[in-house]
């Protein structure tokens, strides 16, 4: 048959089909019948099977090389020769780490780090600051009668403490309740901003358990029923076992709010005791308060939580608490992190504290020490840092002066010891015989057999 009388196969099938219909027609090769198991066929029929599979799948015509040609532009250096692979050629960004370029480097750390931590650490230092620790105001603070307590106390400002006095004393209040009354003495005019702080110690907020021990939607005003509480992350304080209605608000973390409550300081130098006035308004995240709603319960179909005494076990008479109003929920609902932290109780953003006796009541009421923890009452500035913290500012230091201690030492070392850079003298693969150009090039003929 000539090759114009050859048919034009439409596909790459049809050309396989007449490649087969001409092989029938070629003699039988003489060789004999291969012996191979059904499980180990020719190796012929792989070679087959892919050839097949390529063709098929060239039929789409992807432009591989294209691909190809646009990625290694793209992750390797685009100046090669063009008759290279992608394997011959090197990385744009080759960086050759030598002691005139690595040594500078610590210098210019340290020299930036330690002037920044020093800055940090004076800003620190320029917060006022008064703590102080009332944790045994009910058990060791006499009745009507005036204690020192300045072991108890941590002040920090410019003006000298050494002059000033610090006292308690305790007073019954109402509902049989213990007001813990502290003496103290400002040495110097305070702010503004002048902020309340109430400190715990040993108290984790950041327990697994404690922090998800809450109901978001319960928060966020709607009227969850008991059947969902019940089975909710609150538990076990979800539902009152006697009457079997929810609590609100449920969970771990409301019923172990903070409860002392902290009077503003009084003034009291002078013939008329003066009050400094110290507000809640703004103590909370604008987040928290976008978060906390009005409730859709009605007061007979909630209890409040167990340890909130103040209600009875019971709304209808009170009325259910606008929670969305009470910044000092929403500041105790927000978890610290740590196991020793303050939160925030009262603030006066316009008036300075100025200097002189004050005297502060709080009604006593949070237990303390069952959990071998403390309490404390802090009045503090702030700077354009924040509140007093000086770790920030003694990290930068220390890792500043580590760099330079470090970038000292090598370059020391570089000077009295230096290394030179690519020698090759320092390649070898036999450590018995000194090395050679030969051997460290590479070009030595290892296959060569040695002399007697």
């Amino acid at each position: 048959m000539s090759q114009a009388e050859v048919p034009r196969a439409e596909s790459i099938d049809d050309q396989e089909r007449a490649h087969a219909a001409d092989g029938d027609k070629k003699p039988k090769s003489r060789r004999p019948a291969s012996t191979r198991s059904p499980l180990h066929p020719e190796p012929g029929i792989y070679r087959l099977a892919f050839s097949r599979l390529t063709r098929r799948v060239l039929r789409y015509r992807f432009p591989t090389t294209a691909i190809k040609s646009m990625a290694v532009s793209l992750f390797f250096d685009s100046g090669s020769s063009a008759n290279n692979t992608g394997t011959d050629r090197c990385l744009p960004l080759r960086p050759i780490l030598t002691p005139k370029s690595v040594l500078p480097l610590f210098f210019i750390v340290g020299v930036l780090f330690a002037p920044i931590g020093g800055v940090l650490i004076w800003a620190s230092s320029q917060v006022q600051e008064l703590v102080i620790d009332y944790t045994d105001c009910k058990a060791s603070a006499p009745e009507n009668t005036m204690a020192d307590i300045r072991d108890r106390v941590s002040a920090t400002f410019k003006a000298s403490t050494a002059d000033s006095k610090y006292y308690w004393k305790q007073s019954n209040g109402t509902d049989n309740s213990t007001v813990c009354s502290l003496y103290f003495n400002i040495p110097e005019s305070m702010g503004p901003p002048v902020f309340l702080y109430y400190r715990l110690t040993n108290f984790y907020q950041n327990h697994r358990r404690y922090v998800q021990s809450l109901d978001l939607d319960q928060l966020k005003g709607t009227a969850v029923p008991n059947s969902t509480i019940s089975g909710s992350v609150c538990s076990p304080l979800a539902t009152d076992d006697a009457t079997g209605k929810a609590y609100y608000p449920c969970g771990l973390i409301a019923n172990s709010m903070f409860n002392d409550s902290i009077s503003s300081p009084v003034l009291l130098t002078g013939k008329d005791p003066v009050n400094y006035t110290m507000t809640k308004t703004g103590i909370a995240w604008d987040s928290d308060k976008a978060l906390i709603k009005q409730t859709q319960y009605k007061p007979w179909e909630v209890v409040p939580p167990p340890n909130w005494k103040s209600y009875n076990g019971s709304y209808e008479k009170t009325g259910i608490p606008n929670l969305h109003e009470n910044e000092d929920f929403m500041v105790w609902m927000r978890t610290a992190g740590l196991p020793s932290f303050s939160k925030l109780s009262r603030r006066n953003d316009d008036t300075a504290m100025g200097r002189g006796d004050y005297r502060l009541d709080i009604v006593d009421e949070f237990p303390v020490t069952e959990y071998d923890g403390t309490k404390s009452i802090l009045l503090s500035t702030r700077t354009v840092i924040g509140g007093k913290n000086p770790f920030m500012g003694i990290a930068y230091v220390v890792v500043g002066g580590v760099c330079v201690l470090l970038g000292a030492l090598f370059t020391v070392a570089y000077l009295i010891r230096p290394r030179k850079l690519g020698d090759h003298t320092y390649l070898t693969w036999d450590a018995t015989n000194q090395p050679t150009t030969a051997v460290a090039s590479g070009r030595d003929d290892r296959m060569r057999p040695s002399a007697p």
